[in-house]
This record gives structure tokens, C-alpha cells and sequence, in this order.
């Protein structure tokens, strides 16, 4: 017999590469509380219901009373990252097994033009396997489907002993008669194997992304769908009966059935719903413009917004492969506080990519690690307390000077305190050019904005990445460490319908048949996810371009100023429009969105003072000083501090210069201000 208890509790979790990290709130109170775990790489599931049962000890509540359980993964991110997804195959149209190696004639932005190699292809060509058929750019049939050839290249992906197989036929997003057909067949040809099919995950124009879309999708398939189930299977034993929602790379939240389907959606889960959760911290604070620096323990991740818009782009990327799903246009970057600092062969420092990582981590975590990161150096400069978790984490520093004298001060003839700086002005300078990319590149102007760091290690870095950039605000929210978990609780559902056009017959009512069979797939989708026809929305865009280029850009659809609208957001991104040119329409897009309950925003009580609770020695490049040390669950609205100060709280720490001021504001969150 069904629980009659109420469930008034969500619980959020985040899965990161060196923790996890997990929020609580009581929708009837607003009360919410907050955990953090080690993350178990061997199996994410089982650091997730760790952290889950670590909160409802801290809240003392009850597993049964979770209504909501919403989660941000990293699996599908890190199978693809690492090539480490499942042995895929592609089915294709005779005559086009070569789109993979072929690719495209651009190299990776930074990269050396004489000296790139294209990379290793995630389907080689000895898995490409061709079946008869064609079907015309305007959808009409040129040489019927020979089921023949299916099932040869059914058996060919069994010889191969493929877990996953993808399919994308030429113009299929036209006409996908002929790819639905193979698809179904392979699946009752293969039965346990994985089948992808290239208009199921994005029905859209260019067959080098549309291949890539669908390889990547079925490759991470089998491990996704796998650790889904795990994980309700897990939640189920804890006596959860709640649904189970995961992030997409969207900023919106499916089921899990969805997730399965389309498994390659999450690839930017987490960091979505870190800006999710900035962009609602921002909000209650009254700040419209942020530019946000989410800063783990190996990567950092960096979104621009303005006015409470997430912008979405089609033309994002995982690694090495652009993967234009519909996801949060941000730039990830290797830095973190797990970041490994090195001496290269020409005698230079340099900081990241590579990552400590969960295990061993940085050396002062006292697990057995042996080479100098970013977390190392904050430790040896003072810039962080003696244990971190609550006091659960001892931080041993003389481990961490000496990694750092080892690794990088006695190689390049340093002292043990300009070592660790160099290690953060090398960082910190890696970030200040991403952050760039999506200020400077874009048409902003940096200063402009306020900067919001989170993550574990993003306070630590807030005001020296701020003043790097002259910018004079930095917005510190309640919870840092465990934003990304908090953003999920301020997610609503959200899914993306799209199918291309051909430009030279996209009228008006070619236009509106479009739309009109989006929404329907939208409806559909509404269905399956329960959303109650008062909190459904759906908002029409077009993907534009001026005939000749090679990107579009997304533009609300308003029917007859579609041109003008377009040569707008052309001359807000590039500086200039072309007049005379001949706007386009390339990409119909629907977005659609299922409101969910909204999470209660708590009002801090009146401060009484900052108080601090310790002093201890900070050494900055000006010099080494006294920096007092405040606990920050004891401050209250409107107190202020100068620093130098070092703010401490379960998920992570904040630093504050000397000449920065902080202020505590009504919902929690810190400005600090250059004073």
C-alpha cells in the first residue's frame, strides 16, 4: 500500500571529480542543509548514496519523506573525455563511410598549425559499415532501402563484437523513413546491443556533427543506462521512492527514461547546474550581470549572463569533438584545485590539465599523493584553515611544502612561498584567459559584470581573478562548495525539438508546419514527464545565418522581423551586419519547459558584528600578514569585514585580500568590493 507520509524534502546531489557534493531542503520550512563526501570513481552511485544518507543524518530526517531526488552527473562527460565508452560501430549510407575521417579542415583553437594531429576518430573505419540506400536534400527517395544490406552490416557489427551501434544516413533529419527502418532492424538483429539513431538525438543539417551526435550518444549509452538503474535500484533500498531527475546540458532537468534514450544530453550535467544556481543566487542579490567561475578539483568552468538569460549554443563541444546539442554556452578549461603543477623539459612552470584527482589527491589531503597541485600551494601560503569538512578533513601542510619545494621551488631555484605563487599566478592566468573568451571575444566588456566564483576552490581565486580583470564586484554565494547541488533545486524540466530546413524553402507555412510538429513532439514529451498543462511553455527560435557562412545564430521567432532580429544579433556578437545580405533560415527549434516548484529563499537574521574566532599568518606577495579567520555560519545580514580574512564553512573557503571589503547580504551571499 503506497506511503501516506508527506515528502516534502528534494534532495540535490553533484558528482565531481574529487567530491560529492549534496544539498537538502524542506519545501514547507525553506530550510535547507548541505554535505559534502568523497567521491567513489570506482562506482559514482555508491558516493552518492553516501552523501544522501550524511545529510539526512545532519537534517535528521527520514529517507521517506524525499519527494524529489535531482542529480548532476559526470559520466557521460568523462566516457567521452577519456575514450572510454562502449565499442560502437556506424551504420551509414553507401559512399560515406568516410565522414568521420574526413571531419573538418578546421584545427583545435590553440593548437600548433604545423605541428596538429588529427586525433584518433571514436569509430574507426574498420567499424564504418554502408547499407544501400539515398535519400535526396529535399526529402525525396533516390534509391530505395535495401534490407539486404542491413542485415550484412547487422552481421558485420556482430563479427566486430560492437556493444553499441549508430546510424546516420544521409538527409535522414528530412526524411527519416529509411534511418528508423535500419534502426529497427538492428535492433531485432542485435538484441542487448545499444542502437542510436542519428534524428533521435539531433535531427539536424551537417552529417560530420549529426555522425558524431549519435556515435557519441550510443558509446556512453550502456554505462549511463547502467548507472541509472543502479542508482534507482540503490535509492529504492534506502526506502526513496522519489522520482529520480537528471541534469542536461541545457540547464533544465529530464527523467530517467528520457536520459536513457539520449544519454549524451548530460555531457555538460554538472556545470549546468552550477550556473543555474548562480544565476538564482544573482537574482535574489540584485546583481543582473554576472560572469560566473565554477573551480573544482579539475576543471573550471566559465558562462557570461546577463539580465537572468542562460544563453544556449548548438555549436559546444566535449574534448575533442563539437557535439551541437543544445547546451549552456560556457568554456571549460583544465584548472582546479587538483591541478598538477610541473617543471617542463624547457624549464617553465606550468599548472593543469592533468589532475590529482579523488585519489590520492593533493598531498596535503594525507592520502599518499606526491606531486605539487593548486590546493598544495594555497595550503603553504595560508589561504586555507587546518582541516576542511566540518573538521573531518586534517589537512597536513608539511606534506604540501614539501611537494612544493620538491616539485617546483628547488627546480627553478625559488623559495618555497614565490613557488606557490607561481603556482597560482599560472593558474589564475589560464582561467583570466577563458574567462575572455566569453567576455572579451563576445563583445563585453568584463568590467561590466560581477564575477561569481563557486565551486570548492572558486573563493578561494574570486578576487585575484576579479582583479586581474578590473573588475571591482565579486559575489560569493551562501553555499559555494555545493552551488552546482543547489542549482538542480532550481531547475525546471527541459527539453530542445529540432529539425533543419532547406533555406530556399523555408516560407512561412513551411515555417509553421515545422513548429506545429515540434510542439507535438513537445506535447508528447509533457506526457511522458507528467508536467501539468498549467506549467508547460514552449518557445519558438530559429537558427539563422547569412547565405554563404558556415554558423547560424539562434533568434527568436516573431514571424515577419525575423531578418531584423537576425542582423541585430549579428552585429551584437561580430560588430557589424551585412545589409545587402541574404538572411537564412536554417534550424527550426523549439524550446520546451515544464515550471517545477521553485525552492524557498532563506533571509539571513541581522548580523551582530563579524566576529573573528582565529588569526593566523597568510603570506601575500605584499608581504606576510595576519589574517582573521570567521566563521561564516555566524555572520549575519549586513555585517562587514576587511581583509586580510579568511572566511570557513563546511564546502569550501573564502579568501579576502587585503583592500577588499566584505559585506553579508539579505539571502546569504557575500560582495566583496575593492575598498
Amino acid at each position: 500500500m503506497p506511503s501516506t507520509e508527506p515528502r516534502p524534502l528534494s534532495v540535490a546531489v553533484d558528482i565531481g571529480g574529487t567530491f560529492t557534493d549534496i544539498t537538502l531542503q524542506d519545501s514547507e520550512t525553506g530550510r535547507a542543509w548541505t554535505a559534502k563526501t568523497p567521491s567513489t570513481p570506482h562506482d559514482p552511485s555508491e558516493g552518492f548514496l553516501n552523501g544522501v544518507r550524511l545529510v539526512l543524518e545532519t537534517a535528521g530526517e527520514q529517507a521517506v519523506r524525499i519527494g524529489r531526488v535531482l542529480h548532476g552527473t559526470t559520466i557521460a562527460t568523462n566516457l567521452i573525455l577519456e575514450n572510454k565508452g562502449a565499442a560502437t560501430a556506424l551504420v551509414t549510407t553507401q559512399g560515406f563511410r568516410h565522414v568521420l575521417e574526413i571531419g573538418r579542415q578546421d584545427i583545435p583553437r590553440r593548437a600548433n598549425l604545423h605541428a596538429w594531429v588529427k586525433p584518433q576518430r571514436p569509430v574507426p573505419p574498420a567499424r564504418v559499415f554502408e547499407v544501400t540506400e539515398r535519400v535526396a536534400a529535399d526529402g525525396s527517395v533516390l534509391l530505395p532501402l535495401d534490407e539486404a544490406s542491413v542485415l550484412r552490416a547487422a552481421e558485420a557489427c556482430r563479427e566486430a563484437g560492437v556493444a553499441a551501434v549508430a546510424v546516420c544516413l544521409l538527409h535522414a533529419f528530412t526524411a527519416p523513413a529509411h534511418e528508423r527502418r535500419v534502426a529497427a532492424m538492428l535492433r531485432a538483429a542485435l538484441p542487448g546491443i545499444a542502437v542510436t539513431a542519428s534524428v533521435d538525438v539531433l535531427p539536424v543539417v551537417r552529417e560530420y556533427e549529426r555522425s558524431l551526435a549519435a556515435i557519441l550518444n550510443a558509446q556512453v549509452m550502456p554505462a549511463v543506462a547502467t548507472y541509472v538503474q543502479r542508482l534507482e535500484e540503490r535509492l529504492a533500498e534506502d526506502a526513496i521512492a522519489a522520482p529520480l531527475l537528471l541534469m542536461k546540458s541545457n540547464g533544465g532537468v529530464a527523467g530517467a527514461a528520457s536520459i536513457r534514450r539520449a544519454p549524451a544530453v548530460t555531457a555538460l550535467s554538472g556545470p549546468a547546474a552550477g550556473v543555474v544556481g548562480a544565476r538564482a543566487m544573482a537574482e535574489a542579490a540584485g546583481v543582473p550581470k554576472i560572469l560566473t567561475v565554477d573551480i573544482g578539483g579539475t576543471s573550471a568552468d566559465i558562462c557570461l549572463m546577463q539580465g537572468g538569460a542562460i544563453n544556449l549554443t548548438q555549436r559546444g563541444s566535449v574534448g575533442d569533438w563539437p557535439l551541437p546539442l543544445p547546451m549552456l554556452d560556457m568554456v571549460t578549461i583544465g584548472a582546479g584545485g587538483g591541478s598538477i603543477a610541473r617543471v617542463t623539459a624547457e624549464g617553465a612552470l606550468a599548472v593543469g590539465p592533468e589532475s590529482a584527482g579523488a585519489n590520492p589527491g593533493p598531498a596535503c589531503y594525507g592520502r599518499g599523493g606526491q606531486r605539487a597541485t593548486v590546493t598544495d600551494a594555497h595550503v603553504v601560503l595560508g589561504h586555507l584553515p587546518t582541516a576542511l569538512l566540518g573538521g573531518r578533513m586534517q589537512l597536513d601542510a608539511a606534506a604540501a611544502e614539501a611537494v612544493v619545494m620538491r616539485e617546483v621551488a628547488a627546480p627553478l631555484n625559488l623559495s618555497l612561498h614565490e613557488a606557490a605563487r607561481g603556482i597560482l599566478a599560472v593558474v589564475d592566468s589560464n582561467m583570466v584567459g577563458a574567462l575572455r573568451v566569453v567576455s572579451v571575444e563576445r563583445g563585453h566588456d568584463p568590467r561590466d559584470f560581477a564575477l561569481v566564483p563557486f565551486g570548492g576552490a572558486g573563493p578561494l581565486h574570486g578576487c585575484a581573478l576579479a582583479a586581474m580583470l578590473g573588475i571591482d564586484r565579486v559575489l560569493v554565494p551562501p553555499a559555494p562548495g555545493v552551488l552546482c547541488a543547489q542549482g538542480l533545486l532550481s531547475a525546471d524540466l527541459r527539453a530542445e525539438f529540432s529539425r533543419s530546413v532547406r533555406p530556399d524553402q523555408a516560407d512561412l507555412a513551411t515555417i509553421e508546419a515545422g513548429f506545429a510538429a515540434l510542439e507535438a513532439e513537445a506535447e508528447a514529451w509533457f506526457a511522458e514527464e507528467g508536467v501539468a498543462p498549467a506549467a508547460r511553455a514552449t518557445a519558438r527560435v530559429v537558427l539563422m545565418r547569412y547565405a554563404g557562412q558556415g554558423g547560424e545564430l539562434p533568434v527568436p521567432w516573431r514571424g515577419a522581423t525575423a531578418a531584423a532580429d537576425f542582423a541585430a544579433a549579428h552585429r551584437a556578437l561580430y560588430g557589424f551586419d551585412l545589409p545587402q545580405g541574404r538572411a537564412e533560415i536554417v534550424t527550426l527549434r523549439l524550446e520546451a519547459v515544464g515550471a517545477l516548484p521553485p525552492p524557498a529563499l532563506p533571509t539571513l537574521p541581522a548580523g551582530r558584528g563579524a566576529s573573528p574566532y582565529a588569526t593566523q599568518p597568510v603570506h601575500f606577495e605584499g608581504g606576510t600578514a595576519e589574517a582573521a579567520l570567521y566563521d561564516r555560519a555566524a555572520l549575519g545580514q549586513g555585517d562587514v569585514l576587511r581583509g586580510p580574512a579568511i572566511l570557513t564553512q563546511l564546502d569550501a573557503t573564502t579568501l579576502v585580500p587585503p583592500g577588499w571589503e566584505a559585506t553579508v547580504l539579505p539571502a546569504g551571499a557575500i560582495l566583496l568590493r575593492r575598498c
